[in-house]
Formats: structure tokens, C-alpha cells, sequence
């Protein structure tokens, strides 16, 4: 049904792999920085008639790629589809963020709670076999999810928040509500991601946006353990493929340990963590190294705002941090997949994309000489 893989590189750094450079792509790498985003943006009239518009969903996707040599899509779509499809009613105002017609604050809105239809979501899994068949082999598609944890702030709080006062109320007054509300946004989300991955993705990533936003004790309660939850149910493989499995916890890095016991093959780290120590930590051993993880990020986004000859010494010390990535063939070690520690700003300029993508390829290859 398609066409063979042409550049691996990241399936196989995600599976701990030698590669012959250390793969790159970004978070919201299809997004309002580029131009042409901004101008199919306009033409489908909102965020969500992009994202509903399989034709729109696939071009946007794409478009990073026309530009840049990254080597993998990400399908374009939110975080919040499950929500709105359990009938919350997601809505994005142009410059805003999301909003929810409904939140989710009691009793009576938790009991009518429901891992929702698939049917509902099948715009998201056209999307995808759109844009697998769209790349055609060009480089692999990676689906992905928030978190049973993040969907629930969001939830709960009805959009964003700056002090998360809502939903760590309900958390800590009515754990009960809270951990009724986890499991069924665990369960949808492994139901999404597994209908992603029949779809035509090749990899999957759990994206835990608020996950640092937790207590020390709260964290592996509330967050970990759904996200645990989520991955326990998730297909290894799809027809005869491995689909490597990533997860990524914003301010995470207190937690690194515990989260090198999750059944992923990548953790994702923000800019705040030390890639060599979390290459030590998490990325080397384990039983027979089977624990080990590879390693994604984790440049700070804002280094993206300085001049072309800073954003390039700021990649190399963050491969340079991460240290000589594994080569041999014939077996498999620590490997690093570059990236940011969060989503690209919008106010980024297109030109420094392409210093960064080219210094990472460049630099990474030198590395393994």
C-alpha cells in the first residue's frame, strides 16, 4: 500500500540503531512560523477546519519538508481531539489558545465521561493515510497524543492555565474524580493511537505537555502511571513493522529514573536536563540494556531568535552534550535524536530552521568519524 522507506534514520536511532547522522525534527514543526502554514491557515478559515480537512492536514504537514531536510513528518493535528470528541466542544480562536465549551469540574461531568467513538476521530486516521501515501516513503510519519494527564487539565481547567488551581483542586480534594477521569483518558488515548497506527503512522509520541507541573508525589500517581497505562495497550508492530513508542514529559527531568522503566524505546527532554547525564541515567543500561532508552531534544527553542552563527554553536553543544552517538551495526547502544525541548514558537524565523537542521546533519556526522 506504500512505498518503501527511503531515510530510516529516525526509526532506527529510535530503536537504538548505529546511523550514519543523528536525525532531526521539531516539535510543531508544521506551525505558524512558516508563511505558507499562515496562508492555508486562511484559506480553510480556522484552526480546526485545518485540521478537519484532510486535504489541508496533509499539505501543512508536508510543508517543513519542502524546505528543510528533517528527517521525519509529524502528522498535523492537536492534542485535544479526544477531548472533543467525548463532546467538550474544542474551539480555537485566531492568536489564542484552545477553549472547551464544557469542562469538566464534577461529579456529574466525570460520570458522563466515555472513551468516545473512533468514528468520530476518523478525520485524524484519513489525515494520516493521506499523508503516508503523500510522502511516499520519504521519510517515516510519526502520530501522536497528549497525555491522559494533560487532556485532563485541559479538561478540567476549560483551556489553559497559568496556576492549574482548577485541576489540582479536584486532584487533591476528590483523587477519586481525578483518577476516574485518568483511566478513561488513558484508554482513549491508546484506542487513538492504535487507530493512528492502522492508519499508516510509523512511530507514536505521548506528548505529557503538563506532567512537570506536578507535585514530586503527584507525578507518579496521576501522570506516570496512566501514561504507563496507555503504553501497556499500544501495538508493538503493524503489519510486520516495529512502531517505536515516545514520550515526552515537560519538566520531566526530576523523574528521569522512574521514567526509564516506562515500555517506550524514546524518552523525550526539555532544555532544562543534561543530555550526557540522561544518556548515563536512562540511556545505557538496564537488564542486558533492554531499559535503555534513546534520547530526544533538546535545544532551547529561543535559542532559534539569534543570529544564524550562535543557532549553529547551540546545536553542536547539544550534540556535543549528548557525546558520540553508538556506530556499531552490528549491535545496539546510546542513540540521540535531535530536537527542541518544546514546540517551536511561531515568532521564529524560517531561515534559522534551516542553519539548525543543516548544523545537526554536518555536525553530527563529524561526530562519528
Amino acid at each position: 500500500m506504500y512505498a518503501p522507506l527511503q531515510n530510516d534514520t529516525f526509526i532506527r536511532a529510535c530503536m537504538r540503531q548505529a546511523t550514519e547522522h543523528t536525525p532531526v525534527w521539531l516539535m510543531r514543526q508544521a506551525g505558524r512560523y512558516l508563511p505558507e502554514y499562515k496562508a492555508t491557515r486562511a484559506k480553510a478559515g480556522s484552526f480546526m477546519g485545518l485540521a478537519t480537512n484532510t486535504d489541508y492536514a496533509t499539505e501543512v504537514t508536508l510543508q517543513p519538508l519542502e524546505r528543510y531536510k528533517l528527517d521525519a513528518a509529524i502528522l498535523f493535528s492537536d492534542i485535544l481531539t479526544i477531548p472533543d470528541a467525548m463532546g467538550l466542544g474544542l474551539s480555537f480562536a485566531l492568536g489564542e489558545g484552545p477553549k472547551f465549551a464544557h469542562n469538566v469540574r464534577d461529579e456529574a461531568a466525570v460520570a458522563k465521561l466515555a472513551v468516545p467513538d473512533m468514528a468520530k476521530l476518523r478525520y485524524v486516521f484519513d489525515a494520516v493515510t493521506s499523508i503516508r501515501k503523500a510522502l511516499n516513503g520519504r521519510v517515516p510519519l510519526i502520530g501522536f497524543s497528549g497525555s491522559p494527564w494533560t487532556l485532563a487539565c485541559y479538561m478540567v481547567e476549560g483551556g489553559g492555565s497559568d496556576d492549574y488551581r482548577a485541576v489540582k483542586t479536584m486532584l487533591y480534594q476528590r483523587p477519586d474524580l481525578m483518577h476516574r477521569m485518568l483511566a478513561i483518558n488513558a484508554d482513549s488515548v491508546a484506542e487513538y493511537l492504535n487507530a493512528q497506527i492502522e492508519a499508516g503512522a510509523q512511530a507514536v509520541m505521548i506528548f505529557d505537555s503538563w506532567g512537570g507541573v506536578l507535585s514530586d508525589s503527584a507525578f507518579p500517581e496521576f501522570s506516570l502511571a496512566y501514561t504507563a497505562r496507555v503504553l501497556s495497550k499500544l501495538k508493538r508492530s503493524h503489519d510486520g513493522v516495529v512502531i517505536p513508542r515516545l514520550v515526552f514529559t515537560k519538566g520531566g527531568g526530576l523523574w528521569l529514573d522512574a521514567m526509564g522503566q516506562l515500555d517506550c524505546e524514546v524518552l523525550g527532554l526539555d532544555w532544562n536536563v543534561n543530555l550526557g547525564k540522561a544518556r548515563a541515567q536512562v540511556g545505557t543500561h538496564g537488564k542486558s540494556g533492554s531499559n535503555a532508552k534513546a534520547l530526544q531534544g533538546n535545544l532551547d527553542p529561543n535559542v532559534l531568535f539569534a543570529n544564524a552563527s550562535q543557532v549553529e554553536t547551540e546545536a553542536i553543544k547539544v550534540l556535543d552534550s549528548f557525546g558520540k552517538p553508538h556506530t556499531n551495526a552490528n549491535t545496539t547502544g546510546p542513540t540521540h535524536i535531535f530536537n527542541l525541548g518544546h514546540g517551536i514558537s511561531q515568532f521564529t524565523p524560517p531561515e534559522n530552521v534551516e542553519v539548525l537542521v543543516n548544523a545537526v546533519h554536518a555536525h553530527s556526522r563529524t561526530m562519528r568519524l
